[in-house]
């Protein structure tokens, strides 16, 4: 199955989203590092933080490029000039079949979304956002959703600006220290007008 196109995509040859690439999964982990390590420090616990093995993460984000595990899953990169600013990563949801068929029709989560802070306010995570949905749109998906740290209020403001929602579902993630509560945030997707 071919990928679908980029139809928003746009921008200056400077500032960008686009299709990761192999070459970037280094720089994908660096940015998870920095920016786990600059807005979840609170939130997570300081050995996770500490610890955090950049090869590793970096050869888990190149094997989500190179090998993803189904057609609907991918990566995408926000790029500033050449420097890898931020990424998204997407795909089906990892939920109980019979709660997604509830809804309108198709969901596709948004795994991940980070932007390196150096780079923020400068549009790069509205564009990620916005080009993840384009394709989910383009795959037929219905909604958006992804599950965000309940003491995240920056990713919370980000999404509510968006136009996105809590759903009211949590869930307690085991961290290795305190427990991680995170909650659900969704978006709608117009599917009659393409978006």
């Amino acid at each position: 199955m071919e990928p679908p196109s980029f139809p928003r995509l746009t921008g200056t040859a400077a500032v960008s989203v686009r299709p990761a690439r192999p070459g970037d999964a280094a720089e994908m982990a660096r940015v998870q590092a920095v920016t786990w390590r600059t807005a979840y420090r609170a939130v997570l616990p300081t050995a996770v933080l500490d610890e955090w093995d950049e090869a590793a993460a970096a050869e888990v984000w190149r094997a989500a490029v190179v090998t993803p595990p189904t057609p609907a899953h991918g990566v995408l990169v926000a790029v500033d000039g050449d420097v890898v600013a931020g990424f998204a990563a997407y795909g089906p949801p990892e939920v109980d079949p019979g709660e997604q068929a509830s809804h309108d029709g198709p969901t596709t989560e948004v795994a991940a979304l980070l932007v390196e802070p150096r780079w923020g306010r400068r549009g790069h995570g509205s564009r990620l956002l916005a080009a993840v949905a384009d394709l989910a749109t383009a795959m037929g998906a219905a909604r958006l959703t992804m599950w965000v740290p309940e003491a995240d209020d920056v990713t919370a403001r980000f999404l509510e600006s968006a136009g996105w929602a809590r759903e009211g579902w949590a869930r307690t993630l085991d961290t290795g220290g305190d427990p991680l509560r995170e909650v659900l945030w969704h978006a709608e997707l117009d599917v009659r007008e393409g978006r």
